[in-house]
Formats: C-alpha cells, structure tokens, sequence
C-alpha cells in the first residue's frame, strides 16, 4: 500500500495522527470532519494514497468501488439514510480540496442548501 509520508490523511490511516474514526478495512478509512459542514460530515477515504480522481484508475478502481458500496452502509449507521446525505468529492485545487488525497464527504443531518458555487 502506497503512502506520502507528508500526507495528513495517510497519518491518520497509520495512527500517527488522532482521529474520531467511523469505520474501517483493509483498504478504507472513515472518520468524523474535524471541521464539519453539516451535523453528520465524515470522510471516506482509500488506504492507498490516491491525490486525487484524476489518479483514478483500473488498478486502483476496485477500491473507489468499495467506497461506493461502504457509503450508503455508513450513512444508515448515521441515520442520515432516510432523511438524505451528500456525497461529494473535490478535485484540485478550484474546487476547494485541502487534502491532496482523494476523499469522499458523507455530509447530512439537516437540509443541505441547493446551490454548491
């Protein structure tokens, strides 16, 4: 598994760093924002580290998939599956991505506003 040894996320993956962690296997990571936007804000992130989705690939695209089965699991352990979530992932720097290493947002708990720009 590939990890930048600058990256706060990887940190967090190899508990270098503390984290309020949601759940995790042997190829995700999920934790509470320590910044949240919403009630429920989470992060999904890969173990591997990815920068961004432009680093997506065919190699790497078993675990994006994995993410994307995990999430809707994640939000129903929120009890934010029935009321709604968003799901939102940044990519480079205009879209607001602090974190070079691809992850996803599970954002819910309240009425999200429409408009995102």
């Amino acid at each position: 598994m590939s990890n930048n040894q600058d990256c706060v996320f990887c940190k967090i993956v190899k508990g270098e760093l503390p984290s309020n962690k949601v759940y995790e296997d042997d190829k995700i990571f999920a934790f509470h924002d320590i910044a949240p936007n919403a009630p429920v804000h989470v992060l999904v992130i890969p173990k591997e580290h990815i920068p961004s989705m432009n680093f997506v690939n065919q190699e790497n695209s078993q675990t994006i998939a994995q993410i994307m089965v995990q999430i809707p699991k994640l939000a129903k352990e929120l009890k934010v599956d029935q009321s709604g979530y968003r799901v939102v992932a940044n990519c480079g720097s205009d879209s607001g991505m602090a974190v070079e290493h691809l992850h996803f947002h599970v954002l819910g708990g309240r009425p999200l506003p429409q408009k995102l720009g």
